[in-house]
């Protein structure tokens, strides 16, 4: 690509870089600037200029979801497997604070299907 053209990507919308940036700054970073080297970052990226895929890729990096041996996309892990491949550490401090409605967007977004939990009854 040419020096001042843009890229015909379509930018990851407001919603996803906020996100990213909550992301980069759970995993030890002030900014996109500060996380460029470690996370393999542009200096587009670094800018805080990601297209809707460069973002989403970030996030599942982030977020600790790139398994090269995952299962192919049509054949859903059970709930109780990807709970349990939750675990801990930083991913899994990051996703603890994630609201609940980003965290479920984000899912369906994946193809999960997503309801409210069951209140008990008192």
């Amino acid at each position: 690509m040419s020096f001042g053209q843009s890229s015909s990507a379509p930018p990851a919308s407001a919603k996803q870089v906020d996100y990213l940036q909550s992301l980069v700054r759970k995993a030890g970073f002030a900014d996109f600037r500060e996380a460029r080297h470690p996370l393999g970052l542009t200096q587009r990226q670094a800018a805080g200029k990601f297209s809707r895929r460069e973002a989403s890729e970030l996030i599942d990096q982030l977020l600790g979801n790139e398994d090269d041996d995952s299962p192919p996309p049509d054949s859903a892990p059970s709930v109780s497997t990807a709970a349990a491949s939750v675990g801990s550490g930083p991913a899994a401090d990051a996703l603890r604070h994630v609201p609940d409605e980003m965290l479920a967007a984000e899912l369906l977004r994946r193809g999960w299907r997503v309801s409210s939990p069951q209140r008990a009854a008192t």
